[in-house]
Formats: C-alpha cells, structure tokens, sequence
C-alpha cells in the first residue's frame, strides 16, 4: 500500500531501458571507433599528435563519458597511479598538489617532453626553466628542519630570487637539500666529536681534582704525624728536664738531711761526751776523797808516803778516765763514720729508685705516645682507604654516567640516520613514481604502434572485403551491404580498441606492480639493513659497557689490594716498633740495674774495707753509744 508501490508507471519503462542501453553501446562502439581512427590518422600522418591535440580530440569525442573511462594516449598516466599501494598513492598526490600550486610560475621550455593530464591538471617539472624576475615571487619548497646553517642557506636562495638562472628547479631543490643533509649530517659527526672530547675533558678535570684532593689529604696526615712527633719530642724534653731537676732537687735535699744527720750524731755525742766527763769529775772527787779518808785513818803510814801514794792513785786514776774518754770518742767517731756510711747508701739506694722511677715514667711515656701515634696511623689509614673508595666510586659513577650519556645520543643518531635514510628511500621511490609516467607513456607508445598495424590489416581486409561483396552482389543491396559492413568493422575496431585500452591497463598494472615489489624489497633491505646496524650498536654498547664494567672491577680489586697491602704494612710496622720499644725498655732498664747493682756492690765492699760490716741490717742505738 506504499506510494511507491501504488504510483502509476509508464508502460515502456524496461523498453526505454534497453534502448537507452543500446544507444550507450553502439555510443561507446563509435567512441571507441573514432579513438582507432585517431591512431590510424595518426600513423597516417607519419607521427605521433602531440599532447595538446589528443587532449583536444579526447575531449570532443569523450565528453559524455568523461566520467565513467579515462581517455587513451596520454591520460592512462594516472591509471598506474591509482593501483600502486596506498602511501605511494598519497605521495604522488601530495606532490601532485605541490607541483600544481608551483605549475603557475614555471615556464615550459620542452613541450614535447611534458605531459597535461585532462583529469588532475597536474603539470610535471621538466629538465630546464627559467625563474621569472616578479615583485613577491617565493619558491615554494618542502618543508625541512630549520637548522642555522639550513635557515641562511635558505635565505641565501630567497635573495637570489631576482636572478634567473638556467638550473632546473628540481636541481636546484635537490642541491639545497643535499646541501641541508650534509650539513645535517655533518653537525650531527661534530657534535658528537664535541661531546666526546668534553667527555674526557670532563674525566681528566675530576681525575686531576680527585688528585689534588688525595694529595691535599696525605699532605695533611703528614703534618699530623709530624705534628705529633713533634709533641712528643717536646713532652720527653720536659719530663726529662723534670726529672733532672727533681733529681737535683732530691740531691740537694740528700744533702741536707745528710748534713743534718750528722749534726744531730755529732750534738748527741757531744752532749754525751759532757755528761760523761761530769760524771768522771765526779767520780775522781770520790776517789780521792776516800783515798783522803784512808789515808787519814791510817797514822802508822808516814805523810810523805801518802802524798806520794795519793800522787800515785790519782796518776792511776786520771790515766783511767783518758783511756774511757779516748775509748768513747773512738767509739762515738765510729759511730758517726758507719752511721753516715749506712745514711749515704740509704740515700744511694733512693737515688736508685727514682732512677728507676724516671726510667719507668719515661719508657711508659714513650709507650703511650708510640700508641697514640700508631691509633693515628690506623686512623689516617681508615680515612685515606674512605677517600680512595669514595673517589674511586665518584670517578666510576661519572664514567658510567658519561657511557650512558654517549649511548644515548649514539642511539639518537642511529635512529636520526634511520629516519633519513627511510626519508631518502622514499623520496627516491617518489622520483621513480614521478619518473613511471614517462616510462609508461614509451610503453604506451609502443602499444599504439602495435595496435596501428593491426587497424592497418583489419583496414585493408575490410576494403578488400568490401570491394569483393560488391562486386559479388547486385548494385540495389550495395547500401545494406555497407552498412553491415560498415557496423562490423565498428564493431571489430571496438573490440580492438577494447584490447588496447586492456594491454594499457594490464602493462601499467604490471609496471605498477614491478615497482612496488621493487620499491617493496629496497624498504625490506633497509630496513634489515637498519636492523643490523642497531644491533651491531647495541652490541657495541654491550660490550664497551662490559668492558667499562670489568675495568671498574679490576680497579675496585686492585684498590683493594692495594688498601689490604697497605695495612698489612702498617700492621707490621706497628709490632716492629711496639717490639722494638719493648726491647729498649728491657735493656734499658737491664743496663740501669746492672749500673746499681756495680754501684751498690762497690759501695759495701768500701764500707767492708772501712770496717763497717754490714750495713743493711744496721740500726741506730737508742740509749747509749758505747
């Protein structure tokens, strides 16, 4: 019940279709027709039309047709176009669109070596032109990268624009980027030269400072050591000075008791002494006052021979005390000798201790500072075995860093390189689809020929044909005899023209083909190409990376090495110094006893000869000397 459906339909709708649909054949027949009979006026003339005629003609005879077939002769260029691949496609029809923007300000030196396409009006560069001399006038050119050198060549050429010149536009385009590339490429060489030289520049700067550092650090230590040496050559110097004047100090003190001593024995024996010539007084008065009494007792004796017996007892009496008085001062002055004799080996033997003492003092300050200064020698080597470790790991860490940073801008040239060369490929492959239509357009050419000889057989078979048939038939069938005659060899040249526009079209599509497979197999070898490269760099890479690797471990171990030696030194040079102090002290201390051992020895074998005895158990008396 639609309207579509109910609406009324005029009743020679699919008559009207197939006489439409014949029209448009037998249309098409005579196209075809007139296009061989194109060719065989061409061949006629002993010569190709040019360009510009077959344009003419094809848009006579094709006009209602124009958008359902391409015309033969020049215009099956763009066919060859539409079956290569995609991007070869766009690319020809960017440059397409570049060329055709740029056709106004080029002017055709070779006519007969250019090629008009009715359909995209695309015109191609030719070999020679000249650049017209116009206000305003800008060459229009692919867009590259803008660098320095690429900018003032550019506008070198913007400045040359006035001048005309007999280059070719393409040639000249072409140096510029040649020109560019090579500029690029020669950057690109040179930067990396100046990274690589600011590289060592940079390892050589820290390796010099790190020295300078390691030597500012031992120069350091080194007045430490002599620092402290001379600390403990000045701490000896004062303790032996103070034990000098201790030891005068303890002499002079010696002395004093000594003399002391000697006073006090010589007051005592002489307080003694009086006391015992008093009591001798006293008892030479009782003598001689009882031998006064006996004598007075006894009459019988006469007084001359008293007197003389009293003389006599008194001389006997005074004879006595000389001898006790002289004994008690032989007594008191060997008193006196053996007791200072015992004072002064006392003292000797005091001297001898605080000999010992100083000796003692002196080694043990010898030892603590010899310990002090081996703790700092352990901890200088600490410090220096940090600093070497801590250098060593700064010097590898920028190496490292320095590596990295050069494969990574070796990385981005490979790749920058890949780029151009993918660009190089492509730009090449866009000269050859620039370049087929040419090629294509002497292939075609030598199709037509082809098909000329054949329409020269079919031409002459259809006059021979047709003379015979008239001549074989009666003169009232003549006219319908022609007109099929005529209709057949339409037909028959349709056909033909058919053939020919299929041979075109099967040798572009197998050109087309070729040069894709050919286009196809160079980006395949490139990019292999470009893959082996890559991976000959990133094996490169690996194997300066081990190589920088294995140098830092053999460093590292070598350091260690040399850190393990180093103490191991310092290790044995501290037990040789710590045994050789040992050993001075011992025989030090060995020669100092021996020393008073001889002294003490000595001095009692003087004492024996003196008569003294032993003096080592002598004690003083305490009530009397005798």
């Amino acid at each position: 019940m639609h309207d579509f459906v109910r609406r009324e339909r005029p009743p020679r709708v699919l008559l009207d279709l197939i006489q439409r649909t014949k029209d448009a054949v037998r249309e098409l027949d005579n196209l075809q027709y007139r296009k061989m009979k194109k060719i065989l006026f061409q061949e006629t003339r002993n010569g190709p039309l040019n360009e510009s005629q077959e344009e003419e003609e094809d848009s006579e005879h094709g006009s209602n047709l124009s958008r359902k077939m391409d015309s033969l002769g020049s215009n099956h260029s763009i066919p060859s176009m539409s079956v290569s691949t995609g991007s070869q496609s766009s690319s020809v029809s960017s440059m397409q669109e570049v060329l055709d923007e740029s056709s106004p300000e080029l002017v055709m030196m070779h006519s007969d070596e250019s090629t008009i396409n009715s359909t995209s009006s695309v015109v191609h560069k030719k070999d020679h032109v000249f650049i017209r001399d116009e206000v305003g006038h800008r060459d229009r050119r692919p867009e590259v990268r803008p660098t320095q050198s690429v900018q003032n060549q550019a506008l070198h050429y913007r400045n040359r624009e006035r001048f005309a010149t007999i280059k070719s536009a393409s040639l000249v385009t072409r140096q510029i980027h040649e020109h560019e590339q090579e500029n690029e490429l020669r950057e690109q060489m040179s930067g990396y030269k100046r990274m690589r030289r600011q590289h060592q520049k940079q390892l050589i700067a820290l390796e010099n400072k790190l020295k300078a550092e390691m030597d500012e650090h031992r120069l350091k230590l080194q007045k430490e050591v002599e620092t402290h040496a001379n600390n403990s050559s000045i701490e000896l110097e004062k303790l032996a000075k103070k034990q000098v004047a201790v030891m005068e100090k303890e002499a002079k003190a010696a002395a004093a008791d000594e003399k002391k001593f000697q006073q006090q024995i010589l007051a005592q024996q002489k307080k003694d002494l009086a006391t015992f010539l008093e009591s001798q007084k006293k008892q030479y008065k009782l003598c001689k006052e009882k031998i006064k009494e006996e004598m007075n007792e006894d009459h019988s004796t006469p007084k001359k021979e008293k007197q003389e017996r009293i003389s006599k007892h008194k001389e006997n009496l005074q004879h006595t005390q000389a001898e006790e008085e002289a004994q008690l001062l032989s007594q008191q002055r060997l008193y006196y000798d053996k007791n200072c004799r015992f004072f002064k080996r006392k003292t000797m033997i005091k001297r001898h201790e605080m000999e010992q003492q100083n000796i003692r003092e002196e080694l043990n300050k010898k030892r603590t500072q010899k310990e002090m200064e081996h703790a700092m020698l352990i901890r200088h080597d600490e410090s220096t075995r940090e600093l070497e470790y801590r250098q060593l790991h700064t010097l590898q860490k920028l190496r490292m860093d320095l590596i990295r940073l050069q494969h990574q801008t070796e990385l981005e040239n490979q790749l920058e390189y890949n780029k151009r060369r993918e660009r190089e490929l492509h730009r090449k492959h866009f000269m050859e689809l620039r370049q087929q239509p040419k090629n294509l357009k002497a292939m075609e050419m030598q199709i037509k020929k082809q098909f000329q000889d054949t329409c020269k057989v079919q031409t002459k078979q259809y006059k021979a044909l047709k003379n015979h048939q008239l001549e074989v038939t009666p003169k009232s069938e003549h006219k319908t005899i022609l007109k099929s005659l005529k209709d057949e060899q339409t037909r028959k040249l349709a056909i033909l023209a058919e053939q020919y526009e299929q041979s075109i079209n099967e040798m572009m599509a197998s050109q087309a083909l070729r040069l894709d497979e050919a286009q196809e197999a160079e980006c395949q070898a490139l990019r292999l190409q470009l893959q082996q490269e890559m991976e000959l760099l990133n094996a490169y890479q690996s194997k300066i990376k081990m190589q920088t690797e294995a140098q830092h471990e053999r460093e590292l171990q070598k350091l260690e090495q040399r850190v393990s030696l180093r103490r191991a030194h310092l290790e044995q040079k501290i037990e040789e110094e710590l045994a050789a102090l040992q050993k001075e002290r011992s025989e030090r201390i060995k020669f100092l006893l021996e020393r008073q051992e001889r002294e003490i020895e000595t001095f009692d074998m003087e004492s024996l000869r003196m008569g003294f005895g032993n003096l080592v158990s002598l004690e003083y008396p305490k009530e009397d000397y005798r």
